[in-house]
């Protein structure tokens, strides 16, 4: 009889749903979760720092969001409509982003990504995206352009690495680096004519934004017409209840959300001016400007009571106070632990986020991340795996959660420590 791991390998490639790619002796099934810990099918206890890739910043099986579920969940889980748990967390996102007047959902971060980026194709009839190099916006074409390329090519070309793109996507897509304003700038009164959208994420993987660079790509787009998108699907609810925008002070046309706002059930939500929302009222098919918009689960019941309930606790006081100084926190014990074996390197990131970057170079955009020692994080991420933390080998994010405290990033910190010392040896 075939082992849990071994059908796994068997079912999928490389035995996970995407990015884990573990070696075949550390490939596991996950059983249960609660809190800040999983549980695998064999009953070996892990430390999360992954939380669903973020989406459960609320903690698994948060009481709130099983009750909200488990009361929905006999009334009927999708209509394809409407529905009151939909209105009801439609106005809650209206009111606490500043960048909304109008909002729909759908089913994923990576479904209102795509929708604010057609939205921008629609409202200003030029076809050009630009984005930053190293982020990612979601699985599609645009959303992994330029995310890992091991040689970048020359700004503003897109590399296609991993995007199964045709040239002709890769055509209107370009490419710029976070955090350089003077190339942005450059960039944009270059292809002003044509470009439809800036999308970023105002906090770059775990690279914060420089001073004033959100500021100034919101004066350089609204001056040229151009429509600036925040990807909102990490930051949304992580920074600030009133996400990125509230946290760094700057509006954008439109904004995307998922991850964390379901609560850990898939969801996601675009929203921005009415003007731009409103090209997708059905109202105006078959008549330009228009832009299709749809989702078959998007705003089903049981995600937006999950939703309303993940906000709910995010409302609560003392929450972002402390998930900040609980980041704070992490960073700095990874920073010490560091210091104490000599290895050169530092902890970025901001809220309750955070990354270990062993290298002297700072994170100021993709290309500077390049000088960082791989390797070595990948053995680190490998033998915190091995010593019961489960995370993405990647390394690139650890993410907390309300349900992390002190004492858990203590147990953290220590087998962060195994795992760099043995990773030297």
């Amino acid at each position: 009889m075939m082992t849990w791991k071994e059908r796994s390998l068997a079912a999928f490639p490389a035995g996970s749903n995407g990015e884990f790619n573990l070696p075949e002796e550390l490939t596991i099934v996950i059983g249960r979760g609660e809190g800040c810990r999983l549980w695998d099918v064999e009953g070996r206890e892990y430390l999360d720092f992954s939380m669903g890739w973020g989406s459960g910043l609320v903690g698994h099986a948060n009481p709130a969001v099983v009750e909200a579920v488990t009361r929905q969940a006999p009334l009927g889980s999708n209509f394809s409509y409407v529905h009151e748990n939909t209105l009801l967390l439609g106005e809650e996102l209206l009111r606490l982003s500043p960048a909304c007047e109008r909002i729909r959902f759908s089913a994923s971060g990576t479904e209102a990504t795509l929708y604010c980026r057609r939205l921008a194709r629609g409202f200003s009839g030029r076809s050009k995206i630009m984005k930053f190099e190293g982020a990612y916006h979601g699985a599609a074409e645009i959303g992994v352009v330029s995310l890992f390329p091991k040689d970048p090519p020359p700004f503003p070309q897109p590399d296609s690495t991993g995007t199964g793109a045709s040239q002709a996507a890769l055509n209107d897509v370009l490419v710029a680096p976070f955090n350089d304003l003077e190339t942005a700038v450059s960039l944009i009164e270059r292809y002003a004519d044509d470009l439809a959208g800036v999308i970023v994420e105002p906090l770059q993987r775990c690279t914060p934004p420089a001073p004033d660079f959100l500021e100034g790509l919101r004066e350089l787009t609204r001056a040229h017409g151009v429509l600036l998108i925040f990807d909102e699907v990490v930051t949304g609810f992580r920074l600030a209840y009133g996400g990125a925008q509230e946290y760094y002070g700057v509006v954008p046309d439109l904004v995307a959300y998922g991850k964390a706002l379901g609560g850990g059930y898939p969801i996601g939500a675009y929203g921005g001016r009415a003007d731009v929302m409103d090209l997708v009222r059905e109202s105006r098919m078959n008549a330009a400007p228009y832009v299709w918009s749809a989702s078959t689960l998007g705003g089903n019941p049981i995600s937006t009571a999950a939703a309303s309930a993940a906000l709910s606790v995010f409302r609560e006081e003392g929450v972002y106070p402390r998930l900040h100084t609980l980041g704070r926190y992490l960073r700095e014990g990874l920073e010490r632990v560091m210091q104490d074996q000599g290895v050169e390197g530092r902890a970025i990131g901001d809220g309750p986020l955070a990354q270990a970057a062993f290298g002297a170079e700072p994170a100021v955009n993709y290309r500077s991340t390049l000088q960082w020692n791989s390797s070595l994080a990948r053995r680190v991420m490998l033998g915190l795996f091995e010593r019961g933390v489960f995370i993405n080998p990647m390394g690139t994010k650890l993410y907390l959660s309300i349900a992390h405290d002190e004492p858990v990033c203590d147990e953290f910190l220590n087998r962060f420590s195994d795992a760099l010392k043995a990773a030297r040896e």
